[in-house]
């Protein structure tokens, strides 16, 4: 009889809490037992454990196995804790010094053979640990680079059970150890691909200059215009004007594609913001997350800190854009299910290109345009008040005339953009310290109306259009918002009258179009 322990990680969201995995062996009939709320998969490990002590020589007894995963109120899911079962049994048997794995952290999933097999979410997984206080971790070699990107954590890789046991001082018969994989080689360094460059679009140069108000102050945007006119081009070059993220940026980042199984840990941190462009197809769960059993992040959080991008925008579900609606303005997705709530971040640019019509051809006059009247106005307002009310640039994206073509394309290059982009970031950090704000569009109203509040004289348009039912109070906020970044553009110390009309001007046109 004896009783062995150790730790795993339990994920929810991307909030990691550790917990404390027990074994106790005692006589009686032959059972292994988990208790702990453990979902399907986590239930099923004593198979799995079973067989993978087996093929390394550890057969276990035919005794009662009892492992129960403290907090017990906490649900638990995936085979990441398949290896601090093995190693908690382990422990319970003598197998191990119980001593030595109490203070270790064990994450992964076992093969029959004994095989340590990767998993998601290692990331924020050490990341809980080491504020836990525990940063010795174990973990399968293919997480390994992973894990190492997290400070201060202690990490040992391993590719086999057998080589955890080894590892903590415990002996494995060596006929039945198997053979362990070669270490993997370095791989080529990660290419980056080289990002559009913003001089490519022709003409545009209303729009272009409203895709950089969007990236210098985090504004969200709409481009309203016919097929060919170039939306797509304008959205696809946003995220190389946007400055990299910092360090805690970078880390909230890649701990949403470490869970969503999207991140390769051979480039180290992800230090260029996101870009999501889910199709118009796409279900509910797969743009804010979720999903049957475990819950995962969707295209809303995978584009945390970067741009999201809504492409023929009205043909998208309804329920799918509304959902959209919280996370706009919280900058975070909260999922719920009757087993508890998954948190993740959610502080995307969203930007939506929608055609004026059905057709597509009820730009400017109109007139090769085939749609009835009732057909535009119902095609449009498919994005509703509410959510079109929530970003701050609506523009209309004309067609490249003949002019514009014969000029080809002569705009500014990503390179110099970016570089105003910049300037503008670092004067809104300057200002926006201490308030949790990281760029204008982020700033809440509170602040935009009180010690940021430009001058009575300034703001008159808005108060025009307030008191006239063409802004809410919402919409009167972001045009604050818009205001400051065009006068940070421009290297003002506060807006003026012609950034306010500018900004106010900005939000308006696509609705009137």
């Amino acid at each position: 009889m004896g009783l062995g322990a150790t730790r795993g990680i339990a994920l929810v969201g991307l909030a990691g809490a550790v917990v404390e995995v027990e074994a106790f062996v005692t006589p009686g009939l032959p059972a292994f037992v988990v208790t702990g709320l453990p979902d399907t998969s986590l239930g099923q490990s004593r198979d799995r454990v079973r067989a993978a002590l087996a093929g390394i020589g550890c057969s276990l007894p035919s005794r009662r196995v009892t492992v129960n995963l403290s907090p017990a109120s906490l649900p638990k899911q995936g085979a990441g804790f398949d290896l601090a079962v093995a190693v908690a049994v382990l422990a319970a048997e003598g197998g191990v010094a119980r001593e030595a794995v109490r203070g270790w952290t064990h994450l992964g999933e076992l093969g029959l053979d004994g095989s340590l097999r990767p998993v998601r979410g290692v990331l924020p997984a050490v990341v809980a640990a080491v504020r836990a206080g525990s940063p010795r971790v174990v973990v399968p070699q293919e997480n390994a680079a992973e894990a190492e990107l997290v400070p201060g954590a202690q990490v040992r890789a391993a590719a086999s059970l057998a080589a955890v046991v080894r590892g903590h001082g415990g002996e494995v018969d060596a006929a039945c150890d198997p053979d362990e994989p070669p270490a993997r080689r370095p791989g080529p360094a990660p290419v980056t691909a080289t990002p559009p460059d913003l001089a490519d679009v022709v003409g545009q140069d209303e729009a272009r200059r409203a895709v950089e108000v969007a990236a210098a102050g985090g504004h969200h945007l709409l481009l309203v215009g016919p097929p060919g006119a170039g939306k797509t081009m304008l959205a696809a070059r946003l995220p190389g004007l946007l400055p990299d993220l910092d360090d805690e940026e970078a880390v909230e980042v890649t701990a949403v594609h470490s869970v969503a199984g999207t991140f390769d840990a051979a480039g180290g941190l992800l230090r260029r913001p996101p870009f999501e462009d889910p199709h118009h197809t796409a279900t509910t769960p797969s743009v804010v997350g979720g999903g049957s059993g475990v819950v995962r992040p969707g295209a809303a959080s995978r584009a945390h800190r970067g741009v999201l991008f809504l492409d023929e925008a009205p043909e998208f579900r309804k329920d799918v854009l509304e959902a959209l609606r919280q996370p706009l303005e919280h900058g975070s997705l909260v999922i719920a299910r009757a087993g508890g709530a998954a948190r993740y971040p959610a502080r995307f640019q969203l930007v939506l290109a929608a055609n004026p019509c059905p057709c597509g051809r009820a730009s400017g006059r109109g007139d090769a345009c085939t749609c009835a009247s009732v057909e535009r106005r119902r095609y449009l307002a498919r994005l509703s008040g509410p959510l079109l009310d929530r970003v701050d640039l609506q523009v209309e994206v004309a067609a490249p005339s003949r002019a514009a073509l014969a000029l080809g394309a002569e705009g500014e290059t990503t390179a110099v953009v970016a570089a105003r982009v910049r300037a503008a970031r670092a004067a809104q950090a300057a200002r926006l310290a201490g308030s949790g704000a990281r760029c204008n569009g982020e700033a809440p109203g509170s602040l935009l109306r009180g010690r940021l509040r430009p001058a009575p004289g300034v703001v008159g348009d808005l108060d025009t259009a307030l008191d006239r039912g063409r802004l809410t109070l919402r919409g009167y906020d972001r045009c604050l918002r818009t205001a400051w970044t065009l006068a940070d553009l421009d290297g003002a110390v506060a807006p003026d009258r012609d950034h306010v009309g500018r900004a106010l001007l900005l939000r308006l046109r696509g609705t009137a179009a």
